[in-house]
């Protein structure tokens, strides 16, 4: 992948600085187009970065900090991924692995590695010999990827085994891997889909690939093709405790190929100044310090050094930064530790007005909840200022992470490193927090528990059959379910009301059990250019403007265009992860969602045919509906 402006060797393109962490990250497949030609490839992991971009680690310039995120992942900091200067010609780049290496040719429909195809030196993309002869004008006939490859639960990754499926005849030559086949579209569907050799006629349609049981004993190579060590050297399945891994064939362009293990953070305060970012590498060297009381003289020594030029701009003495540290390190020690959001949530539904209050990264203020939403809605946030964190720990295949990404996650990297990949996003947004006695006198029908218990089953059964050494640590009530549909709606109504893409906006949900419990979400923009901070969405959250757009948000889910299957969950059903939700009514791009889609019910929030009871909000639609019958009655 190309990051700068000069051509190198097999250049492929240019990806999205964001992408590279998410959909993009490490041990993702990508399509790039070079040359003309489509050429598929893996993206390799952090290793190149430090070969290709240096200084290594955390002394690189491109270098971003979160205390809190930190702390959680016991890392020392975060490397946003690297971008030349726009007339940088040192041809540094990102590498990607061709994958898979079998490619076929459009016209012959011949499929062969890509070292038995036709190449021009310094050029990525491959052709076929024979087919361009016939071609007008000299233009080359260029092949392209293969379709099918074969994925592992353990994060593994090869090619789909063709000699083995086709199933030659005996003592056919063809039977070695450098052997061409052919497969040919024949007839419609995977049926006519014909893998047949050339040399000893065996034929067989592709049809089966993707059974449960297909690949059921066939050994799992362990390979690793992101990461310089190419194969894993502890093998596939062979550790004791751990169930062994499922290998399924995939499209090499399926969304079940590759989900990103995402760990996110908002920077809020006192944590949001710009101390940290203005130490850079020498936060870590200071804080490490054995003794509090040596402090001071340690950050007297290095300011003899680099460290002065960050004196100046903290405008701070030795002595009053070491005291701004300690300050700092007791309020992380007091935070809640691993629930990152705990400290958001309290900040969030407590704090007051933070405008001109000198947060440059964290701005709220407080709204008045509108008269007919009271009974459902405590608390109404209008963010104008936001800072989030994102970084990539690892990253699953088959089945995305669940219970709260507590999965076992395919490495990034060959060794552990002391910082992980990680973006940072300024935007704006809505929180809304419910009314908690309305919340558990709601959950607590037997109605409303009998419906989430059947789901919460389901994903309980899943992930014990995946990870039988795991504890299950997601915790699917009907109120995060609840919640977690409510965000899904509000960004549908949010992206007609404030112009942003749907895509563009994102759910940040705070849900825990309890007296004290949280029951709140935050709806915004994840876009990391400057489209983030127009101020369209926080807007939104204005009492004029929240209360229609809260109304018709709950009332859209009234009716799919699916129902009556919708909503008697024929179209989702248990094994989505899904009760009464489609992609008509609920679902939503899968950057918006914290849970890949999972985990909604729209008739925890509108009721059911058979349980209206069960609708948290079905009160709330009962009175608009009689409002609009006394304003159509005394209509003339």
């Amino acid at each position: 992948m190309s990051a700068g402006r000069k051509l190198v060797n097999n250049a492929l393109g240019e990806l999205r600085r964001s992408s590279v962490v998410m959909t993009f990250a490490p041990g993702a497949v990508v399509d790039f187009r070079a040359g003309g030609a489509p050429v598929s490839a893996v993206v390799a992991g952090l290793d190149e970065w430090d070969r290709n971009f240096p200084p290594a680690g955390l002394a690189n310039a491109q270098t971003i900090y979160e205390p809190r995120l930190q702390r959680k992942l016991d890392v020392d900091g975060f490397r946003l991924p690297p971008v030349l200067p726009e007339r940088d010609d040192s041809g540094h780049a990102l590498v990607a692995v061709r994958f898979p290496a079998w490619l076929q040719c459009p016209q012959c429909d011949h499929i062969a590695p890509a070292q038995k195809w036709g190449q021009e030196p310094g050029r990525p993309y491959r052709y076929c010999a024979r087919c361009s002869v016939d071609q007008p004008g000299g233009r080359r006939m260029m092949v392209v990827p293969v379709r099918f490859v074969l994925a592992c639960t353990a994060g593994h990754l090869d090619e789909f085994p063709w000699h083995w499926w086709v199933g030659h005849k005996e003592g056919c030559q063809n039977s070695n891997p450098d052997g061409r086949l052919r497969l040919k579209a024949e007839k419609p569907g995977l049926a006519g889909l014909m893998l047949s050799c050339p040399k000893c006629l065996a034929r067989r349609p592709m049809e089966g690939i993707f059974g449960r049981d297909t690949f059921k004993g066939f050994s799992c190579t362990a390979r690793r093709p992101w990461l310089a060590a190419s194969r894993d050297p502890a093998g596939c399945g062979g550790v004791i405790g751990q169930p062994a891994p499922v290998i399924k064939a995939v499209q090499r362009g399926a969304s079940n190929l590759y989900f990103p293990a995402i760990q996110s953070a908002l920077d809020i305060p006192p944590w949001s100044d710009q101390l940290q970012q203005t130490l850079g590498v020498y936060w870590s060297d200071i804080v490490n310090v054995a003794s509090p009381a040596d402090r001071g003289a340690f950050i007297r020594v290095l300011a003899r050094t680099g460290l002065a030029e960050a004196l100046h701009q903290l405008r701070m003495t030795p002595e009053q930064l070491a005291g701004a540290i300690e300050e700092r390190l007791v309020s992380l020690e007091a935070s809640s530790g691993e629930d990152l959001r705990l400290d958001e949530y309290r900040q969030l539904s407590t704090g007051v007005d933070t405008v001109g209050e000198g947060e440059p990264e964290f701005e709220i203020r407080n709204a008045m909840v509108p008269a007919r939403l009271t009974p459902f809605v405590k608390k109404l946030v209008r963010v104008s200022r936001l800072r989030e964190v994102r970084a990539l720990t690892g990253f699953t295949r088959v089945h995305p992470p669940g219970g709260d990404s507590a999965a076992i996650l395919a490495p990034i990297a060959v060794r552990k490193m002391r910082w992980l990949p990680a973006i940072e996003v300024r935007g704006e947004g809505i929180f809304v927090a419910l009314q908690p006695t309305a919340l558990q006198a709601w959950e607590q029908q037997r109605h409303v528990v009998e419906r989430v218990s059947r789901l919460e089953k389901a994903v309980r059964d899943d992930w014990a059959a995946r990870h039988p050494e795991l504890p299950f640590t997601l915790n699917l009530t009907p109120r995060f379910v609840m919640l977690h549909t409510l965000a899904h709606a509000l960004i549908r109504q949010l992206t007609l009301d404030c112009g942003y893409s749907t895509a563009s906006l994102r759910e940040r949900l705070y849900v825990s059990e309890g007296d004290a419990g949280m029951c709140g979400l935050l709806i915004y923009t994840s876009t990391p250019d400057s489209d983030g901070t127009l101020g369209g969405l926080e807007r939104q959250g204005l009492p004029q403007r929240f209360e229609p757009a809260f109304v018709s948000a709950v009332r859209a889910l009234e009716w799919c265009s699916s129902d009556p299957l919708c909503i008697e969950e024929a179209i989702g059903g248990l094994d989505t992860f899904n009760l009464a939700a489609c992609h008509a009514c609920c679902l939503a791009p899968e950057t918006s969602c914290e849970h890949y889609n999972r985990y909604l019910d729209r008739a925890l929030l509108v009721g059911s045919a058979e349980a209206p009871s069960v609708g948290f909000f079905r009160s709330l639609l009962a009175g608009e509906s009689r409002g609009e019958d006394v304003a159509a009655s005394d209509s003339p």
